[in-house]
């Protein structure tokens, strides 16, 4: 029987949160990540002999630069876990599907799945037909009573996946902001696994709803942690439409409110004030999100820097502005109930056409800019660069590569499919609807 983490609480509360920051660089990201993970302690809060999940973050399946887990955060991670003694048997890659990201694509294009078949992982798909959901009372019993919101946003309950309970749980996040909740980070990388395809029923209480499922993770999971990489960071409305910046930076927490309230700190908000979630989480006393209070360690004045970001809200793309007029403006009783109904779809075909037919080929610029930096250079190298699985004690890319020309044949190719795998994303998107598909879920109940 495994010890959830909410029987850890008390002792955890008792001691200050940590919170490890480090800087780095390509030659040296793998012995940092190794350090980080060891600075925050996360042999003493995930178990080797759990399963271990890693929570991969794909917030666009098109690659742009501080959108999701990069491929040298998973291989310093993994590599990291390998080094320490978890058996890479008991470690496998996670991800979950929305209806406008394919995350088949999504790891390919962020080349994410190159990491995970070279260490020999297992390649978790939640939304598979093979992966067993079982309903929220099954899994936490009583302690839905508590829940903020997600009891009246689904009175009868939703389901989350059976394979999780017992397992720890590693997030791989970026730092970026978010149109819907200022920042994203920790908290909000379980969104997509433990919410079905309806999850955008809790857009208009998003905030009560991270706190909800934070409690649902210290119920399940035999440990949570997250590792969050600011590598490159991204500013504006996102999780996809942003500015992305070189920051360098690398953070690690067994408290996900914690990290997330560094990380808001360190894009220039106030955690307690400016982020809604992570008051509420702090509020519950389900972590910490006082930076005044969370212990940093490693490069401890890189946790003072101030990036002075603009947020997701002072320019606010046309999506963005529509999506905030129906949650919470003028257009939410004309229009948000149709989110709930067979007439959804409409949603979903604005998103793809607004993001990936018009956003990402129009700001092509801001990727070609990235893509010439250190760490740009060394994504667009990874194939010829990569660092063979088994040797552990490498520190990382001295060398990554030529940056990309803009006249790249590579490049011009993928210009030219671009518009062939956003059709195909359009059509997907419609086609796997949940209010047009049949759900593909193992249900099992238990006995009552």
């Amino acid at each position: 029987m495994f010890r959830p983490v909410s029987a850890m609480l008390p002792s955890m509360n008792a001691q200050k949160s940590t919170v490890a920051i480090l800087r780095t660089t390509p030659a040296t990201v793998l012995r940092d990540y190794h350090r980080l993970l060891n600075l925050a302690g996360y042999q003493e809060v995930l178990p080797k002999t759990s399963e271990t999940a890693l929570k991969i973050n794909i917030s666009w399946h098109f690659f742009f630069p501080g959108c999701s887990t990069t491929p040298w955060q998973l291989d310093g991670v993994i590599r990291a876990l390998k080094q320490d003694g978890y058996d890479p048997a008991k470690i496998h890659a996670c991800h979950n599907r929305t209806v406008v990201i394919d995350a088949r694509l999504g790891e390919r294009q962020n080349k994410q799945v190159n990491v995970i078949q070279a260490h020999g992982l297992q390649n978790v798909h939640l939304y598979e037909p093979d992966v067993e959901w079982i309903h929220i009372r099954d899994a936490v019993g009583g302690l839905a009573d508590k829940f903020l919101c997600l009891n009246q946003v689904y009175p009868d309950g939703f389901l989350i996946p059976k394979r999780f309970i017992g397992e720890n749980i590693i997030h791989l996040p970026t730092i970026k902001t978010h149109v819907f909740t200022t920042t994203t980070g920790a908290m909000k990388n379980a969104f997509g696994g433990l919410l079905n395809e309806r999850r955008h029923w809790t857009h208009p209480v998003i905030h009560e709803t991270l706190v909800d499922l934070l409690r649902i993770q210290q119920k399940i999971h035999s440990g949570v942690f997250a590792v969050m990489d600011g590598t490159f960071a991204g500013d504006g409305p996102g999780p996809r439409c942003m500015t992305p910046y070189t920051k360098n930076v690398i953070i690690a927490s067994a408290d996900q409110v914690a990290i997330d309230a560094v990380a808001a700190k360190l894009m220039g908000f106030d955690p307690l004030r400016d982020i809604k979630f992570i008051r509420l989480a702090h509020e519950q006393g389900l972590g910490c999100g006082d930076p005044r209070a969370i212990q940093i360690v490693g490069d401890t004045d890189a946790a003072g820097e101030n990036w002075n970001f603009v947020g997701p809200f002072r320019k606010m793309t046309f999506a963005s502005r529509m999506q905030h007029e129906i949650y919470w403006g003028p257009l939410k009783k004309p229009v948000e109930w149709s989110l709930k109904t067979v007439l959804a779809p409409w949603a979903y075909i604005a998103s793809v056409l607004y993001h990936d037919f018009f956003w990402y080929p129009t700001h092509q610029a801001l990727l070609q800019k990235a893509l010439q930096s250190d760490w740009g250079r060394l994504f667009h190298n990874w194939e010829r660069v990569t660092i063979p699985p088994d040797t552990l004690t490498a520190p990382g890319w001295p060398e990554v590569g030529p940056a990309p020309s803009v006249i790249d044949p590579h490049y011009k190719q993928e210009s030219k499919h671009h518009y062939i795998q956003a059709m195909k994303i359009l059509a997907e998107c419609i086609k796997e609807a949940p209010e047009f598909a049949a759900r593909r879920r193992h249900v099992r109940k238990t006995d009552a």
